[in-house]
């Protein structure tokens, strides 16, 4: 699944798309008609006027600054998140629950339906278990991105993890005026968009290419009702859409500074 600020939001969301993928059935079952895209979606629209684009490091300094800044966040070592996921198309709606460690190990949990779906990285190994696939460790494209997402920092350091970064544009997204930084992790690499509110300096969307074992797609994650938890913010709310899905991850509850053991992100024995 995909909870960052995007600390591991995309993480979360990644397992979070697997488990209602899994879960159809019950959707099927149901005979339930989709709804049409949430109406509250956050459209694009037409770009402002044309103005003079700020350098990257500009946006990205105004980005940690909005969220806290530099040493807020060097505070804190460790968080963990609970909430919940609806994908109102499928009638289905489940839980959450996130442990992250600094530097770079996490641990994600998404219930639906009854079933748990796991991602975990414990800073060299990524793994995955669910009821399809059983438990298995991820490489090449998966693993990357498990290792990129999983960096506790990130907001600090985003630069550090795309040596190629640039401000292309303006884009209007809902009711913000955003810039448009486009991220690449090696030559010829789909590019990875963020685009930062102009006033507030926060991320409002994401848009990436993610591995899913063999597949590859494209999920655009909209992130709002930032909040002030121990001098950093965070999103509590984030919508994905991919591949036709639409759901909405909503956090209730963060705790930082939670004393977490690196066991608990270790990839467990083959039963």
């Amino acid at each position: 699944m995909e909870f960052k600020t995007v600390s591991n939001v995309k993480r979360v969301i990644a397992i979070a798309g697997a488990a209602i993928l899994m879960s159809a059935p019950a959707w099927a079952q149901s005979n339930a008609t989709p709804p049409a895209p949430a109406a509250a979606q956050q459209k694009e629209s037409a770009a402002p006027a044309k103005a003079t684009l700020p350098a990257a490091d500009q946006v990205l300094n105004h980005y940690i600054e909005a969220t806290g800044g530099r040493d807020a966040w060097k505070k804190i070592t460790s968080r963990v998140s609970k909430g919940t996921v609806d994908v109102p198309a499928m009638n289905l709606s489940g839980t959450i629950e996130l442990h992250e460690k600094a530097p770079n190990e996490m641990i994600a949990t998404v219930t639906i339906a009854g079933n748990d779906f796991v991602q975990a990285y414990d800073g060299k190994v990524a793994w995955s278990n669910d009821p399809q696939n059983g438990l298995r460790e991820m490489s090449d494209g998966e693993l990357d991105e498990t290792r990129r997402d999983s960096d506790f920092y990130r907001p600090l350091e985003i630069k550090n993890l795309y040596p190629k970064i640039a401000v292309t544009g303006l884009e209007k997204i809902g009711e913000h005026d955003t810039y448009v930084l486009e991220a690449r992790n090696s030559e010829g690499a789909e590019a990875e968009k963020m685009y930062f509110d102009t006033q507030s300096g926060l991320l409002v969307r994401d848009i990436s290419q993610r591995h899913m074992g063999d597949d590859v797609s494209s999920v655009q994650v909209d992130l709002s009702d930032y909040r002030i938890v121990d001098g950093i913010k965070l999103p509590f709310s984030m919508h994905q859409l991919a591949g036709g899905n639409e759901f909405t991850i909503t956090m209730s509850d963060v705790q930082q500074n939670v004393d977490l053991e690196d066991r608990e992100f270790a990839k467990p024995a083959a039963q």
